[in-house]
C-alpha cells in the first residue's frame, strides 16, 4: 500500500509539472503546501503519534481496547481545538504577509497557503486514528491515506482543470480543491476502519494520566520530530526568493527520493515502531535491540542501491517522468544535479528515521530535540553561506545533506550510550556487503548505459534505458547478496514465502 501511494504521488507530480512546469505557480504552491505539511509532522504523523504510540501500547496491555479508544477520543478532542486555533492564527499571518511583503513570490505563496491550510486539521486527526490502527497491526489503511490525496488531485486538476481551467490561476484553484478533497478522504477512510474495530467517536475533554503523559512527550518532541520538514521549509523558502523555479525543482527532487524512502524506510520504521514500543512496555530490552538493528539493516539494504540508481539514472528518470508540456529540457538539465545531491543524503535520512523511532519507543524526546537543533543550525548557516558563495540552488541541498548527516551521527552515539543492546556492530558486515553490492550494481549500470549508447534509440532512449538498466542493476545487487547469504535477504525471502503461502491457502 505504501508502494501504491508513492506511485500515485509520482503520477500527481507528473500531472502538476505538465500543467505548471517549473514556473512560479508551481514553486509558490510547493512552498505554500510545505506549511501544512510541517504542522502535519508537528501535530500528526510526527511528535504526537510518536508520543501517543507507547502510551496506547501500555493502555492496551494494562486495560484493553476500550482504554485505547478512550485515549484516542481524548487526544482527538484536544487536537481539534489546537488545529482550529492554528488555522485562525495562520490566516492572520498570511494576511499580514500579503499586505506588507515586498516580494511578489511570497505574496502569491501566502494566498495559496490560505486556501491549503485547513488541510492541517484533516490530516492531523487522521494521523491519530492511523496510529491506533497500527497498534492493532492494521497497516494497510493508514499506508493508503496518501492514495486518496493523490487520486483527488489527479481528478480535480486532471479533469476539472483541463476542462474548465482557462489559465494558470484557475488551474491552481482546482489543484488546491483536490488537496482539501483528498484530506477529507484521508480522514474518513481510517475512521471507518477503526470503527469496524469497535471504536466509537466521542468528544471528551477530560484529563487523564495517560493524556498528560502524551502531552509531556509531545511538547518537546514537536520540534525534534519535525526537523526535516523545518529544513525543507527553509530550503524551499530560500529557493522561492532565489528564483522562480528553485522551489519547484527542489520539491521534485525530494519527491523522487521519497519514493524509495516511503516504500522501504518509512514502511519499515512504521512497522517496527509498535514492536519496539511493545518490547519496552513489556520490559524486553533484548527484543527491542534486535528489532532496532533489523530495521536499520533492512533500511540500509534498500537505501544504498537506491542512492546509486537515482544518481546514475537521474537524466533518464527525469526526462521520462516529467519532460513534457510545460516542463522543458532545460528544466530537466537543471533538476539533474539537484536530484543527485538529494539522493546522496538518502541513507542518512533512512538512518535518522529509524533512530528517532527508537528514541520515542524509549520515551526519550530530549535527545532528538538536541539533534534537531544541531541539524537546523547547520542547515541554516550553510544554506545562507553556500547560496552566496555558489550562487546556485544546489547549495541548499548540500547544506541539507550535511545537516542530516551530522544529526545521524549524533543520534547514533547517543543511542549507543543508552544501552538496551543497541550497538550496531553486529550488522556491520551486512552494511559492508550492501556497499560492495551497490558498487557492483553501479558498474553494471554504467556498462549497460555504454552498451545502449551504441544503438540509435531516438526519443525512446530514456525509457528503454530505464526498462533495461533498473532490472539489470537490481538483479546484480540482489544476486550478490543472495550468493553471500546475507541475513536480510534470507529474512525478506522468508517473509515473501510466508505471504505466498497464505495467498495459496
Amino acid at each position: 500500500m505504501t508502494m501504491l501511494s508513492r506511485v500515485f504521488g509520482l503520477l500527481r507530480d507528473m500531472l502538476v509539472t505538465a500543467v505548471f512546469g517549473a514556473s512560479l505557480w508551481n514553486s509558490a504552491f510547493t512552498t505554500a503546501f510545505t506549511l501544512p505539511s510541517l504542522f502535519r509532522r508537528l501535530l500528526g504523523e510526527g511528535a504526537l503519534t510518536a508520543a501517543l504510540m507507547p502510551n496506547l501500547s501500555e493502555e492496551l496491555a494494562e486495560h484493553g481496547r476500550d482504554a485505547v479508544y478512550r485515549l484516542v477520543n481524548k487526544t482527538l478532542s484536544w487536537l481539534f481545538v489546537v488545529c482550529v486555533a492554528l488555522i485562525g492564527l495562520a490566516y492572520v499571518s498570511f494576511e499580514i504577509i500579503e499586505r506588507v511583503s515586498v516580494s511578489d513570490n511570497w505574496i502569491l505563496a501566502a494566498g495559496l497557503a490560505k486556501l491549503l491550510f485547513p488541510y492541517v486539521l484533516l490530516i492531523c486527526l487522521a494521523a491519530v486514528i492511523s496510529a491506533a490502527l497500527n497498534l492493532f497491526n492494521r497497516f494497510a489503511i493508514p499506508a493508503m491515506t496518501a492514495v486518496w490525496l493523490n487520486c483527488s488531485i489527479l481528478l480535480t486538476l486532471g479533469v476539472g482543470g483541463w476542462l474548465w481551467g482557462d489559465d494558470a490561476r484557475e488551474k491552481m484553484y482546482f489543484l488546491c480543491a483536490g488537496v482539501l478533497l483528498g484530506g477529507t478522504l484521508q480522514l474518513l477512510a481510517p475512521m471507518a476502519a477503526l470503527m469496524r474495530e469497535g471504536w466509537k467517536p466521542r468528544v471528551d475533554f477530560s484529563a487523564s494520566p495517560r493524556l498528560k503523559a502524551v502531552l509531556f512527550l509531545t511538547l518537546p518532541g514537536i520540534y525534534g520530530t519535525a526537523s526535516h520538514q523545518i529544513n525543507v521549509m527553509i530550503s524551499r523558502g530560500l529557493a522561492l526568493d532565489f528564483n522562480e523555479s528553485g522551489a519547484a525543482l527542489i520539491n521534485l527532487a525530494n519527491r523522487l527520493v521519497e519514493l524509495p524512502l516511503g516504500v522501504f524506510t518509512i514502511a519499515i520504521s512504521t512497522v517496527i515502531f509498535p514492536s519496539m514500543s511493545k518490547a519496552i512496555a513489556e520490559g524486553r530490552s533484548g527484543h527491542f535491540g534486535n528489532t532496532y538493528r533489523k530495521g536499520v539493516g533492512l533500511s540500509m539494504m534498500m537505501a544504498l542501491p537506491a542512492t546509486v540508481g537515482l544518481s546514475l539514472l537521474a537524466p533518464e528518470i527525469i526526462s521520462t517522468l516529467f519532460q513534457r508540456a510545460a516542463f522543458s529540457e532545460a528544466d530537466t538539465n537543471a533538476l539533474v544535479p539537484i536530484l543527485i545531491i538529494c539522493a546522496i543524503g538518502m541513507p542518512f535520512y533512512s538512518f535518522v528515521s529509524i533512530e528517532v523511532r527508537a528514541f520515542y519507543a524509549l520515551k526519550d524526546t530530549t535527545t532528538p530535540v538536541k539533534a534537531s537543533t544541531i541539524g537546523l543550525a547547520v542547515n541554516l548557516v550553510l544554506s545562507l553561506t553556500l547560496l552566496r558563495l555558489l550562487d546556485r540552488v544546489e547549495a541548499l541541498m548540500i547544506a541539507s545533506n550535511t545537516a542530516i548527516a551530522l544529526q545521524a551521527v549524533y543520534l547514533h552515539f547517543a543511542l549507543k550510550s543508552s544501552g538496551n543492546a543497541l550497538q550496531l556492530r553486529m550488522i556491520g558486515p551486512s552494511v559492508l556487503r550492501f556497499l560492495i553490492g551497490s558498487g557492483l550494481m553501479a558498474g553494471a549500470v554504467w556498462l549497460g548505459k555504454a552498451g545502449l549508447d551504441q544503438f540509435d534509440l531516438g526519443s525512446w532512449r530514456a525509457i528503454v534505458s530505464l526498462l533495461v538498466l533498473i532490472p539489470l542493476g537490481g538483479l546484480v545487487y540482489l544476486m550478490f547478496l543472495w550468493i553471500l547469504r546475507t541475513s536480510e535477504i534470507d529474512e525478506m525471502m522468508a517473509i515473501l514465502r510466508k505471504k505466498w503461502g497464505k495467498s495459496g491457502e
